[in-house]
């Protein structure tokens, strides 16, 4: 497999679980700006939208977005990372990764793009602080993690999201259940490995 991505981006998910699940895959970067590959291919040949992350077979096929890239991943290994499919937990895990995918990660893209600028950043910054207080919900009081006692795609793909109030300079510290996700998430190997390979984690740390 070859996983299409660029470092910090949503395609970090896709690395995480790759690697929790001791998957060999190839990872090649993008620069979504200039729509190429590291190498100099054209990007869109790979995936036409033009960004990450994108999965790549030998035989050609290739799969997109988010949800569906991780679904995917995580049934190599089933109930490793995803509830069976069919289930109760397993329509969950489809609801948050859609939320996540289509609202918490949307409203983040604002402060990425140019567009939470002057008297555009205050709405900005408010639906942001909305979506945030509503995953804070989802969590729970007692649950570690969305589905519960155990991890699933949908946390890494949280993990990963969250992570950006970082690169904007918004602290988690007003939502302590989001606060001590991120440190729980932060800790696992296979977290600090990803960051590690996309130079977002120093070796020391």
């Amino acid at each position: 497999m070859r996983l299409y991505f660029k470092p910090g981006a949503c395609s970090l998910a896709s690395r995480i679980v790759l690697i929790e699940l001791g998957q060999a895959f190839e990872a090649i970067r993008v620069d979504t700006d200039a729509g190429l590959t590291e190498d100099g291919r054209d990007y869109r040949a790979v995936n036409p939208r033009g960004y990450v992350p994108a999965l790549e077979f030998k035989d050609g096929r290739v799969v997109t977005e988010n949800p569906a890239v991780l679904q995917y991943l995580a049934d190599l290994q089933p109930d490793r990372l995803a509830p069976a499919a069919g289930s109760w937990d397993r329509v969950r895990l489809q609801e948050a990764l859609s939320f996540i995918s289509s609202e918490l990660h949307k409203a983040f893209s604002p402060f990425f793009h140019g567009e939470a600028q002057g008297e555009r950043r205050a709405p900005a910054e408010a639906l942001l602080k909305r979506r945030l207080g509503e995953v804070e919900q989802m969590l729970g009081h007692e649950s570690p993690y969305l589905l519960g006692d155990r991890m699933s795609v949908a946390d890494i793909y949280l993990f990963v999201v969250l992570n950006w109030a970082g690169f904007i300079g918004f602290s988690l510290q007003g939502w302590p259940r989001l606060y001590d996700f991120m440190s729980r998430m932060g800790a696992h190997a296979s977290v600090r490995a990803a960051l590690l390979q996309e130079g977002l984690l120093k070796d020391a740390e």
